[in-house]
């Protein structure tokens, strides 16, 4: 059966995560939020422009009525960073649900795997809900449930990049490993990327480019709503086993002789 997408007891019909940067304009991101479906959304706290007012601020375009805020630390390379990022999303009235990004390398965008786990000791502490991005290591997912995470959000591959899913396997073993929801995060291209993660069995996907810089924004935050959606039901339906010959569609028993 179709178990609800859940995160730290709060039920999400959709199981698509939209992001709010590198879109064209602030109305192309909201048309793609609805389109998309989605009903949690990041925002890079440190991008924020908290000076803009009216249709020039961001948030103005988020139908939070319906929308989650997840603020994100985007940019911080400590955890110290990442802990004041937070803190300060927290005090804004943002959320104290938060993506923590913590990353080691500036080409490759890759977490630091040690200042995330440092940073999600205190932030889960501190009462947040910590939906930590990481590497598709099976054994850092492990130690981020262990701390108190809401959840896992290994990437498929670097972000930004559109190389989809480049290691299944490792995704399959996190998904054997921990019980919190894993998110797909970074990576993904297009919705047959979004399909495969979810025929894996992922819980959820979390993007931003692939929709915010396709040649037609909406058409793709629809097209990734529809993949999502179809990837979860091939799971669960389960598919056939891959076999190396043919197999008769058609039964080869009571054939009429000549």
């Amino acid at each position: 059966m179709s178990k609800p997408f859940t995160i730290a007891g709060r039920i999400f019909q959709s199981r698509l995560i939209v992001g709010t940067g590198k879109y064209p304009s602030h109305q192309v991101m909201k048309a793609c939020h609805d389109a998309s479906g989605t009903e949690l959304v990041t925002v890079a706290v440190r991008r924020l422009d908290l000076k803009a007012q009216g249709e020039a601020a961001l948030l103005h375009w988020v139908d939070t009525t319906r929308i989650a805020l997840l603020p994100n630390t985007a940019g911080c390379y400590t955890a110290d960073d990442a802990v004041r990022t937070c803190r300060l999303a927290a005090e804004l009235g943002l959320s104290k649900w938060v993506k923590l990004e913590v990353l080691g390398d500036e080409k490759t965008l890759y977490p630091d795997v040690e200042e995330t786990l440092k940073a999600a000791r205190v932030l889960v502490k501190e009462g947040f809900t910590v939906l930590p991005y990481t590497t598709d290591d099976v054994i850092t997912a492990r130690k981020l449930e262990e701390i108190g995470c809401a959840a896992v959000m290994p990437l498929a591959a670097p972000i930004g990049s559109g190389l989809g899913i480049r290691n299944p396997h490792n995704l399959r073993l996190i998904l054997e490993a921990v019980k919190v929801p894993v998110i797909v995060d970074a990576g993904v291209g297009t919705a047959s990327d979004a399909a495969i993660a979810m025929e894996l069995g992922c819980d959820g996907i979390l993007m931003n480019t692939a929709i915010a810089q396709a040649k037609e924004p909406e058409r793709m935050a629809r097209a990734m709503r529809l993949a999502v959606e179809a990837g979860r039901e091939a799971f669960l339906a389960g598919r056939i086993p891959m076999k190396a010959y043919a197999s008769a569609s058609s039964p080869l028993e009571g054939l009429v002789e000549r």
